[in-house]
């Protein structure tokens, strides 16, 4: 077995914004393959990787986004979807990372794609797990306008409520530590500006227009998104989960990573 992940923190500065970020790193001299995680997750989402063989040898790096875990960020009004794609830049700067795959689920998949967008060159390939690249996408984010409410703790403890009743795999699972793992003063930042790139920043052509091997992953809850014939039609490779809705870490974990391992190594051969 390849070592094992170890925590650290790094003091950042991001818009003028102090950051100490909390993230898990495994050394090694293979590609370095770099996690964001979605909204109301954290860096063990993808912990587990250590553990399976087929990604031995890979350097890796997995953080909490400001506002999330136990990341700890000076000014929560700050926090966007843009400002969350300056702090994966520093962070890799701080890693001295420069070409990676990438892996993003819902929010950090949005904030994926607008990372390699800006750095095509550096990105290996790019799993993005259900990450917003149309406005259809926004089943989270969009309650923000509605479901709107009079301060930032009372739309979060609805949306829990909301989220623990939805009637799909793992929701309740994901509701029962939102209220651990999220600020909700955070929210407002992220959920607009996201909303806002969904609707009207063209993201499905600049994810389509990305150079390098490019996977949907998703579940099989959710086969009914209407843009998966379109990017299969575009050199998207398509990654179903059986037995699941937005959450495979949590619904079906094995198949993720089988998914997952299978699509690095084919990207391996393609540089």
């Amino acid at each position: 077995m390849t070592s094992e992940c170890k925590p650290i923190t790094h003091r950042l500065t991001v818009e003028h914004t102090a950051l100490e970020v909390s993230a898990l790193r495994r050394d090694g001299d293979k590609a370095p393959i770099v996690f964001l995680h979605g909204f109301g997750s954290t860096k063990e989402d993808y912990a587990d990787i250590q553990r399976h063989a087929s990604f031995d040898g890979h350097r890796l790096l997995m953080y909490d986004a400001p506002g999330c875990g136990r990341t700890e960020c000076g000014d929560l009004s700050r926090v966007t979807i843009p400002f969350l794609v300056k702090t994966a830049r520093a962070m890799l700067d701080a890693e001295g990372i420069d070409r990676f795959h990438l892996v993003g689920h819902s929010m950090g998949g949005l904030t994926a794609l607008k990372l390699a967008g800006e750095s095509p060159d550096q990105v290996l390939s790019f799993c993005n797990i259900e990450g917003n690249i149309a406005p259809e996408d926004c089943f989270l984010s969009r309650q923000i306008h509605d479901y709107p409410a009079n301060d930032a703790q009372s739309f979060m403890t609805d949306f829990i409520e909301r989220a623990s009743k939805a009637p799909a795999w793992s929701s309740p699972l994901y509701a029962s530590s939102l209220a651990h793992k999220v600020r909700s003063e955070a929210v407002w930042g992220i959920f607009t500006s996201m909303v806002d790139l969904s609707d009207n920043a063209g993201l499905m052509d600049r994810f389509l227009n990305l150079p390098c091997p490019k996977m949907f992953m998703y579940g099989d809850q959710n086969a009914y998104l209407t843009y998966l014939h379109h990017i299969e039609a575009n050199a998207v490779e398509l990654a179903e989960i059986p037995q699941c809705g937005h959450f495979p870490m949590y619904a079906n974990p094995l198949a993720m990573w089988l998914r997952l391992g299978e699509f690095v190594a084919r990207s391996k051969l393609v540089d």
